[in-house]
């Protein structure tokens, strides 16, 4: 039974590879006619459009805060120095909170990929903090990710490594803490 709800997990990690959410956005609705006070003395304005309906497909999904930040034990002064650090180094690339770009599913004319989100809704969680680390360090010239090793020091990249986290929803965060961070070495017989 066990090996069946392992192997359903590693199934489920693999086939989750590359699949992404959109960003989670917010917008203000739009305020009221009734809202704006009357002013005797304004010109009338032209008529407003109505917009158009949402469709299922122009509606962005709700953003997902993780709720068990505290259970995770990450550090709240790690997220916070780690957040001012991607804000000033790794967000012009990444996006302000790890959404990445639209389109970083498609190549440039080089062939590279843009810079993939960090957020849970992409690859990044496939990999354990050790791999995240030497990713950040030494970069990966191939894919465009400069090497952060010497303009960033070990404390600062485990800070933006733990903000990372904090960003994941909780289902992604238990199965990349269960499943990557601490698998649990094979029987050996």
């Amino acid at each position: 039974m066990h090996r069946l709800i392992l192997v359903s997990a590693v199934i489920g990690i693999i086939a989750s590879c590359g699949e992404s959410k959109p960003p989670a956005t917010t917008s203000t609705p739009p305020a009221s006619p009734a809202a704006a006070p009357a002013s005797p003395t304004a010109e009338p304005s032209p008529p407003v459009p109505e917009p158009e309906p949402p469709t299922a497909a122009s509606v962005p999904a709700p953003a997902e805060q993780p709720k068990n930040l505290a259970a995770r034990k990450l550090d709240p002064e790690k997220i916070k120095r780690g957040e001012a650090t991607y804000t000033k180094n790794c967000a012009s690339c990444h996006g302000p909170n790890g959404e990445a770009t639209p389109g970083w599913r498609i190549p440039a004319a080089d062939g590279r990929y843009p810079p993939p989100p960090l957020d849970g809704s992409a690859h990044a969680w496939h990999h354990s903090t050790e791999t995240l680390e030497t990713m950040i360090r030494d970069g990966s010239p191939g894919a465009g990710m400069p090497a952060w090793n010497g303009k960033l020091t070990n404390q600062e990249i485990d800070d933006v490594i733990v903000w990372i986290k904090s960003l994941w929803p909780d289902e992604v965060y238990d199965i990349w803490y269960k499943e990557i961070e601490v698998k649990p070495e094979p029987k050996r017989s």
